[in-house]
């Protein structure tokens, strides 16, 4: 099984100074704007199309660029969206590996780097985050989910006047207002340069006027000026010349037309021209790119090595094979940051698909598909409680389509159930530690509404959606998933999931300031988790809520000491998400023994640690805590500046300050200090302006990295005598295990 490389560096964008009377920045806008994709390749004619969409896209609200498969509707609308970039950017969401409707408003989310800890549906999270912005998104693939794309587009639209959308599709989305722009294929003069700057790039020297220049048109027509018919056919000259081409080509429409009369002219014309490129391949070229079509989104080769590999193909040819299908277009290369992955146009993959159905493989290569990715998932749980945490967020993030399809492929077959209910749960790091909780949610609640007829599975789902709802604030469901965990577990003898049932138990009655019961059910848990020999991320972060359970009973060294154990096992382990939560503790301790520099210096690591993992819950409370601080060492403006930047997290992560009087009460502390310094006109002149704060240059402004709002870059910080409540004040800082202490963002 393969190990994800280090991910590049996370960048750090310096703060930039607020104006309280601008609207807020989008949540992603810190970086450049959008995330419409570098081009790989040259962009090739379409100047009258592009001027003319470009022109379309000042005047109306939705427009819709429709055409057949391959005719460069995606190519051209990205093309469009980079030449008219409003100002907060604009988003490009595919939709092609997108299956399940439901996640249509997951996949929006996730394209534009939204956050939300909340129960809110995502299409609320949406429609509030996008209110006010100006952006255009861009929607690609959504022909297979037409019904909740057009569902979807017409509550942002209205709701949202600032957004434009721009989709492309096979097909209009049929809504009130839309604008279609039908893409028709490329004229012949643009389609011969086309085919000679593709030719050129897979054999140097081509050029139309080296005695080709009239087969290159005939070939033009013949493929109907469709880019991706010749972008395949470009990629077989290595092998044949343009005549060849010409030669094959005219058998290839006669084979393959006549078995598809139904279809539209063009839809047989790139049907033939995928049908010919399928035929040039090897036999052994053939297998692999049918087994191929089991993917969703980007794979790498090891993935292709095991899933593809048997019965005719050997695993140490896939990659001489997968080479040749990406020196025919049939494959196409992109780098992540997980290393280099293959990705395959729907459109390819489909025909692909249809080959594999017709061979009776389709069940076979799925369930070899779910192997692999349920082993993928099993791993990263096991190395979570590492140094690789990191990595191993990223490389989730890049695997997600492909978890995706394994969880659908067992979801809805009958007899693979219990995996699926165990794949939902083994991800619980992922919905958890990296920010996809309502994703989770939307997999644990339906793999615990079937059957599996294995009880090991349903229990790990049970309790990792009891943990996902308590996250949420979603208590009622929560308790009745833990309970019927724990009542399960007792009555089966599942010692394992009676402990984690018990945890969570212990999480909830935290949350709901019941401390007592709290303290019970964690010692409960945590000793029976040593009996057991349990020991990950999830046993440490129950000694840190167990830590807060005595802080907030005024237990400050046990609480200490139980962290200082956490902060060891983490560092022998290279574990640094709990770590974040323990030094956050261990921070709160120091200012209350009056050691304010130490404070700082542990709250900083643990901001920094957060900030690292997308920790939007570990975020906003190492801000509050830098917030107080802050108003301790003098320095009231800047406490409120933070006060407003975590203001503007805590929608995003549940009701601010869990309406608790243990959380709080720093909060308040900090508040009432900054307003007695500066009046109340100004602090809440300071707090809009660190609302407005964009999230990373918010978390460099709470660092001391960032810019004052009014004076420029910060060159230091006043510190004054340390004014931290006695050691055995009820008002401790608020607590890293809200709702289980683990939501990230």
């Amino acid at each position: 099984m393969r190990r994800p490389q280090r991910p590049d560096d996370r960048r750090n964008d310096s703060a930039a100074a607020a104006d309280p009377s601008s609207p807020p920045p989008d949540p992603a806008a810190d970086g450049p704007a959008g995330n419409l994709p570098a081009e790989l390749t040259a962009f090739v004619g379409r100047s009258a199309e592009l001027a003319a969409l470009t022109e379309a896209l000042a005047a109306a609200r939705l427009i819709t660029v429709t055409g057949v498969g391959g005719v460069g509707k995606s190519r051209l609308a990205a093309r469009a969206a980079a030449a008219v970039r409003p100002r907060d950017g604009a988003w490009l969401v595919e939709l092609d590996s997108v299956r399940d409707p439901e996640l249509v408003e997951h996949a929006l989310a996730s394209a534009l780097e939204l956050t939300d800890h909340t129960s809110r549906s995502p299409r609320q999270v949406l429609l509030d985050r996008l209110a006010g912005r100006e952006l255009l998104l861009v929607v690609d693939g959504f022909e297979h989910l037409v019904a909740a794309t057009a569902s979807l587009v017409h509550d942002l639209l209205v709701r949202c006047p600032g957004l434009r959308v721009l989709a492309a599709g096979r097909r209009p989305l049929g809504m009130a207002g839309e604008r279609v722009f039908p893409l028709a294929p490329m004229a012949e003069s643009d389609a011969a340069a086309l085919f000679a700057e593709r030719a050129a790039a897979c054999l140097p020297g081509f050029a139309l006027d080296g005695g080709h220049h009239a087969e290159v048109l005939e070939l033009c027509r013949r493929l109907d000026g469709i880019p991706l018919a010749l972008e395949l056919a470009a990629g077989r000259l290595r092998a044949l010349s343009p005549g060849q081409l010409l030669a094959r080509l005219d058998d290839r429409f006669r084979l393959l037309t006549g078995a598809h009369r139904d279809l539209l002219p063009r839809h047989q014309t790139l049907r033939t021209a995928i049908g010919w490129s399928h035929e040039l391949c090897t036999a052994q070229e053939r297998l692999l790119w049918t087994r191929l079509s089991v993917f969703s989104g980007p794979f790498d080769l090891e993935a292709v090595e095991y899933v593809c590999s048997g019965d005719g193909l050997l695993a140490e040819e896939v990659l001489d094979i997968v080479d040749e299908l990406l020196a025919q277009s049939v494959l196409t290369r992109e780098e992540s940051p997980t290393g280099v992955r293959y990705r395959m146009l729907d459109t390819v993959r489909a025909y692909g698909a249809e080959w594999l159905r017709a061979t009776g493989d389709t069940a076979r290569m799925r369930r070899r598909h779910r192997d692999w990715y349920m082993g993928l998932a099993t791993w990263c749980e096991l190395d979570w409680f590492s140094p690789r945490q990191a990595e191993v967020a990223t490389l989730v993030e890049c695997e997600l389509p492909n978890l995706r399809a394994a969880l659908e492929f067992c979801l809805t077959e009958p007899e693979e159930t219990h995996l699926g209910q165990y794949l939902a749960g083994t991800l619980w790091f992922c919905w958890v530690g990296c920010g996809r909780l309502a994703e989770g949610r939307h997999w644990l609640d339906r793999a615990v509404d079937l059957e599996g007829g294995h009880e090991e599975s349903r229990l790990k789902a049970l309790w990792v959606l009891g943990y996902v709802a308590i996250l949420q604030g979603d208590t009622v469901p929560a308790l009745c998933a833990l309970q019927e965990c724990q009542d399960t577990a007792e009555r089966t003898g599942s010692a394992v999931a009676a402990a984690y049932a018990v945890h969570r138990l212990g999480c909830l009655a935290l949350v709901s300031d019941d401390m007592p019961r709290a303290e019970r059910l964690l010692r409960t848990a945590l000793d029976e988790y040593r009996r057991i020999g349990e020991l990950n991320s999830n046993v440490l972060m129950g000694q840190v809520e167990l830590a807060m359970t005595l802080a907030f009973q005024g237990s400050l060294g046990d609480a200490v000491a139980l962290c200082e154990e956490v902060r060891q096992v983490c560092e022998d382990h290279g574990e640094r998400w709990t770590l974040a939560y323990a030094l956050y503790v261990l921070g709160y301790a120091a200012w209350t023994r009056g050691e304010p520099d130490l404070a700082r210096e542990l709250v900083t690591r643990c901001l920094d640690l957060d900030h690292a993992f997308h920790d939007l819950l570990g975020t906003v409370l190492a801000v509050e805590l830098l917030a107080l601080f802050t108003a301790t060492e003098g320095d009231a403006a800047e406490a409120a500046v933070l006060q407003g930047v975590a203001s503007r997290i805590w929608p995003s992560v549940g009701l601010p300050l869990f309406g608790s009087q243990y959380f709080g009460g720093p909060h308040a502390l900090c508040e009432a200090r900054a307003r007695e310094r500066l009046g109340d006109e100004l602090y809440e002149a300071q707090l809009r302006a660190g609302a407005l704060l964009p999230p990373d240059a918010a978390v460099a402004r709470a660092l001391g990295r960032g810019t004052d709002v009014a004076s420029g870059p910060r060159r230091g910080r006043r510190t004054a005598r340390a004014e931290g409540p006695a050691p055995h004040t009820r008002e401790p800082a608020a607590s890293p295990t809200r709702k289980g202490g683990e939501t990230t963002g």
